[in-house]
């Protein structure tokens, strides 16, 4: 564990003071020993909890609802058949809500910053990221990811698709590892902007929670530029639509080749590179509340 000196912060005074940091081993100690007091803290109210989880499932039922009213009316969109449009929300659903389970509780950065609070996270020999997902943990969000995991399974079975070992591990490794890591850099990032400005709930949402509405269906539906935006720049075709392009063998966008099927990993590694740079500045930038 860490000794007891301490270190400044960096960049022009930093805001406080900052922990030694503990070994990575050590660090996975405290953070799951953080969580597991927050699971047996929610399981004392047990009644809340299982509402809890029970209304994210609806919430998922809903959103699912909106593609059943196009396919009762459509018998494709863009090209996809209603169990191919089912899979795309299936997967995304899964890896938004590992997401929103692991690294969503990012968001109560904002209200830690205008409590004051958030100084306690930098004086501890612990990341402050870390400490804010762990303590702001809620176990009752794995609700939202229960509907869309059977939605996919089921999705699958009605889809004829020559499953051999790279199916399997683009579906599984790559598709869904890849696809939660993308949007957990999306929350750190968006969730970063509140050290300038400190309200930044709604911009988060429209990237986060946005982008999992638009995950839902092929991008063969949108614009030209939307379509790009969402290949080459803020990567959310790599959350399950290029990989069911592959697994459905299905033409690529915009003569993409098509290994860009596996590209998943190397977009969530940049973005997550580029999530760490700005979570980081976001801290160098932090000067507390005052008094």
């Amino acid at each position: 564990m860490a000794d007891d000196r301490w270190d400044t912060a960096a960049a022009g005074g930093g805001a406080g003071l900052v922990a030694d940091r503990p070994n990575r081993r050590d660090m996975l100690f405290i953070y799951r020993r953080l969580v597991g007091a927050r699971i047996r803290a929610d399981w004392q109210y047990r009644t809340a909890f299982v509402l809890f989880l029970l209304g994210q499932v609806l919430v998922a039922v809903s959103d699912f609802a909106a593609i059943a009213v196009i396919f009762a009316a459509v018998d494709e969109l863009a090209g996809w058949s209603g169990p191919e449009v089912a899979f795309l929300y299936g997967m995304s659903g899964v890896a938004f809500g590992l997401g929103d389970l692991l690294i969503s509780p990012v968001e109560w950065a904002s209200r830690h910053i205008k409590a004051g609070t958030f100084d306690q996270f930098l004086i501890r020999p612990m990341g402050a990221l870390w400490q804010l997902l762990a303590v702001e943990f809620a176990p009752r969000r794995l609700g939202r990811m229960v509907q869309p995991l059977v939605v996919m399974v089921v999705s699958l079975t009605l889809i004829d698709v020559g499953w051999g070992p790279a199916e399997v591990l683009l579906l599984l490794a790559v598709t869904v590892v890849s696809s939660t890591a993308i949007f957990g850099a999306l929350w750190v990032i968006t969730s970063s902007l509140a050290f300038w400005t400190v309200e930044t709930q709604e911009i988060a949402n429209s990237f986060t929670y946005g982008g999992d509405f638009l995950t839902d269906y092929p991008i063969d539906v949108l614009a030209g530029w939307l379509r790009r935006l969402v290949i080459f720049v803020v990567p959310l075709a790599s959350v399950c639509y290029l990989p069911a392009v592959r697994l459905f063998d299905k033409p690529m966008p915009d003569g993409i080749p098509r290994l860009a099927a596996w590209g998943g990993p190397f977009a969530a590694l940049a973005l997550t590179l580029a999530a760490r740079a700005v979570w980081g500045l976001a801290l160098r930038h932090y000067r507390s509340t005052g008094s």
